[in-house]
């Protein structure tokens, strides 16, 4: 049975009203996925065929534009998976968050389209096959509902989810990145935290310290596949002000193009430099 858009209907109008760059519709079970124009299906990505090849210009196309020279394929393999995986991962963490729901999304049920004028994260059709939710949950009576006894169940499922979405990704984007296994786990790893932890910061109201308690329990370090634990630390500024960061399992290889500008997180940026720029995005 189809899972009711009304199960998660209220995390994603919540989810686009602070990242109105994301679009996210629940097609019905009556609807196929689209699949032309800008549209590409999360099965065609992990083919691997023709279909990422298509995807996969468009990043090579951004990168000469914004930044004036080609990059290596696996770098522009790396930006794509990234601005895929990103925005996919919140169609599962963020209704977890928000409302104790985690759907499931084979690779069959999801498209996703970049190129819609205005939506800087583009758009996603996304139909889940199947959502847990805790006992006591209003709509664990719904159709496609599984009922799961606790709150660690619930993130099991959380984990399931994302590797069950991601892990044919992966495979069809692997050989384009020259990445394999725990590098491919780890790329993921950090787009399912940094995803919501940021969501959670526009949430506003103490949500992003909530999202860093909850990641830390989702990822303690030994849930494979994934790579190491939610990796939250605090470094300490000039006036003794705490600074909240995370060490990525994986680079971004945005230091390819511009090796002066690496992200807060990145595993190649010292502690003396990522204090500087957390202050400098603070301010």
């Amino acid at each position: 049975m189809s899972v009711p858009p009304i199960a998660l209907a209220d995390a994603y109008t919540r989810l686009t009203e602070v990242l109105p760059g994301l679009d996210i519709t629940q097609p019905s079970v009556d609807e196929q996925l689209p699949g032309h124009g800008g549209w590409i299906t999360a099965a065609s990505l992990a083919a691997g065929g023709t279909g990422l090849d298509a995807f996969l210009a468009w990043d090579d196309a951004q990168i000469q534009r914004d930044y004036g020279q080609p990059a290596r394929p696996d770098v522009i393999a790396s930006f794509g998976l990234h601005r895929y995986a990103w925005p996919v991962c919140l169609l599962i963490t963020v209704p977890w968050f928000l409302l104790r729901r985690v759907p499931r999304f084979p690779v069959t049920h999801v498209s996703y389209d970049r190129t819609a004028p205005g939506l800087a994260m583009g758009r996603l059709a996304a139909r889940p096959a199947t959502f847990a939710c805790l006992p006591g949950d209003p709509a664990a009576t719904l159709p496609g509902t599984r009922v799961v006894p606790d709150e660690e169940a619930l993130r099991a499922e959380v984990r399931v989810a994302v590797a069950e979405h991601l892990e044919p990704v992966l495979t069809g984007f692997g050989p384009r990145m020259r990445r394999r296994g725990r590098a491919l786990w780890g790329m993921a790893t950090d787009e399912l935290v940094e995803g919501l932890w940021y969501v959670a910061q526009l949430l506003g109201g103490g949500e992003q310290g909530r999202a860093r308690r909850e990641l830390e329990l989702l990822l303690p370090g030994s849930t494979q596949p994934y790579v190491g634990s939610a990796a939250f630390r605090e470094l300490t500024g000039p006036d003794g002000e705490s600074l909240p960061t995370r060490d990525r399992a994986s680079c971004c290889m945005f230091y390819t193009l511009r090796p002066e500008d690496t992200c807060a997180t990145c595993p190649r940026t010292c502690d003396t430099d990522r204090v500087t720029k957390l202050l400098a995005a603070a301010g």
